[in-house]
């Protein structure tokens, strides 16, 4: 359960921080998404800071505090790698699975397993140039595949696309993906 809470907190953390330096680094598939105002000093924040930093990540940010997880994704000793999707994708995953924020944010073992199923804690963070197809063993213990044209698909067979990435953070990269990864 400790784990969990971990990788969900790294998740949203990173995801929010992630969504906010890939904004300033990269063009953006959505006209809402606001690049940061001080980018340069993204890589001294860590992942939650950076996410905190960018209204676009401010569902993933509620989802990391609801699930208790900020505390371990500031972790300034971790190397995370997360995948954070942004605020568009979190309204798109409650419309699919009809459940409403409220319903989502009060459970928080099934919001923590999701959080978790964004972040990889490794011994290094992964940058875009290291990620190579196959199959990507998550916090939460769920696996994530990398397809060969470089999408994400969860494992329930949905694919999502990474829309920006190498958001650095001082305990870990971000990477911004524009649909929620759901594990079984």
């Amino acid at each position: 359960m400790k784990l969990t809470k971990i990788a969900t907190i790294g998740t949203l953390a990173l995801s929010i921080a992630g969504l906010s330096a890939c904004n300033n680094m990269m063009p953006s598939k959505s006209a809402a998404m606001k690049a940061p105002m001080h980018s340069q000093s993204m890589a001294k924040m860590n992942v939650v800071q950076v996410a905190q930093s960018n209204p676009d990540f401010s569902l993933l940010v509620e989802a990391v505090v609801a699930a208790d997880l900020a505390g371990a994704l500031s972790n300034p000793n971790a190397n995370y790698t997360i995948f954070a999707p942004t605020n568009a994708a979190f309204v798109q995953v409650l419309q699919e699975t009809g459940m409403s924020k409220a319903q989502l944010f009060a459970n928080k073992p099934l919001l923590t397993k999701i959080l978790g199923y964004h972040v990889i804690n490794g011994a290094a963070p992964v940058y875009a140039k290291d990620v190579k197809p196959g199959n990507i063993t998550m916090f939460s213990k769920d696996t994530l595949m990398v397809t060969n044209q470089s999408k994400l698909m969860d494992e329930n067979g949905r694919t999502t696309n990474i829309i920006k990435t190498d958001i650095a953070a001082n305990n870990g990269v971000v990477h911004v993906i524009d649909r929620v990864l759901l594990p079984k």
